[in-house]
């Protein structure tokens, strides 16, 4: 009898399976477009980092996001064998470098307020960029 943890004699256990890493991964995506967001929905109405009272929390979930994403996202290139950065290939450093960008407009909101507007804009472009990326590269 096998444990509870593993599928079968010889398998991966399922939390270390491409699904998991996948779901892992979207799952780190909403919540990082959910709460950036909201941030940038704040400040479009004029909201600042004093007037928030979600701002810790909001911040907390960003960065749980974030870390989610990559967790999955390298996991899953793990799966895909992507073990080098070396062998990267060049789809995957597109994403790595749109998951950079993304981190950094988190500070844009409460830092300038007028790009508010544009992050709002900006992000779910940048994600489904990510996702053609994701989904129509050419096998290295």
């Amino acid at each position: 009898m096998t444990h509870w943890l593993l599928q079968a004699a010889g398998e991966l256990p399922w939390f270390r399976t491409g699904l998991f890493y996948k779901n892992l991964h979207l799952y780190g995506i909403f919540v990082v477009m959910a709460t950036l967001g909201g941030m940038a929905i704040h400040g479009m109405n004029g909201g600042t980092k004093q007037t928030s009272r979600t701002r810790a929390v909001t911040g907390a979930l960003f960065g749980i996001g974030m870390l989610l994403v990559m967790a999955g996202g390298f996991g899953q290139a793990a799966r895909l064998g992507l073990t080098s950065t070396a062998v990267f290939p060049t789809w995957l450093w597109l994403k790595i470098g749109i998951w950079v960008v993304v981190g950094a407009l988190f500070a844009l909101p409460y830092r300038s307020p007028a790009l508010a507007k544009p992050v709002y804009y900006v992000l779910p472009l940048l994600g489904a960029l990510a996702a053609y990326f994701a989904i129509y590269h050419t096998p290295s």
